[in-house]
């Protein structure tokens, strides 16, 4: 009986360790490619920020939330903000959408040219699941969250929305 209870009280632990790492593994996945992504901005690197994005949903949620912001602004004729906001959204979201716009917020990460890097296991704690397979990175424990990541057909996660402040992203640095 004490063999039973004993074998019993084994795989109740090891279902249970096994469940935890279910949820640990895809953010240690994910925390890969936010990791590859944000050396690709800090680096400047077109190439690797280009593969790590996707760009059409990050560009329709940026140009959404632009849209949104233009709509609320009292200064803006509600008319007017409905013809011109699309087509500035359009620009905009193309410009946004560079490694150099985002570096502010690597730096927020910790990813400085002047600093040792956090890797993966580090970003990793950082990461949350938000549901419908998607993740968001926060810049802390805690904090709010930033980035937002999809998983794609090919095993790889992508930048796929911005849930941070849109000041905070930086043309021309």
């Amino acid at each position: 009986m004490r063999r039973l209870i004993a074998a019993t009280l084994a795989t109740l632990a090891l279902s249970s360790a096994l469940a935890g790492c279910a949820t640990v593994a895809p953010r240690l996945d994910a925390a890969a490619d936010v990791h590859a992504l944000l050396i690709a901005i800090r680096d400047n690197d077109r190439a690797m920020f280009d593969r790590l994005v996707d760009r059409p949903a990050l560009k329709a949620e940026i140009q959404s939330r632009l849209m949104d912001e233009t709509r609320r602004d009292g200064r803006v004729p509600a008319v007017l903000a409905a013809i011109l906001a699309p087509a500035v959204a359009d620009v905009a979201g193309e410009a946004l959408i560079r490694p150099e716009v985002f570096r502010g917020l690597a730096e927020a990460y910790g990813y400085r040219r002047d600093t040792p890097i956090p890797g993966p296991l580090i970003i990793s704690t950082l990461v949350r699941p938000r549901g419908d397979g998607l993740v968001c990175a926060a810049t802390s424990r805690g904090g709010p969250c930033d980035l937002v990541f999809a998983h794609g057909a090919d095993g790889r996660w992508r930048l796929a929305g911005y849930d941070g402040d849109l000041s905070r992203l930086r043309i021309g640095r």
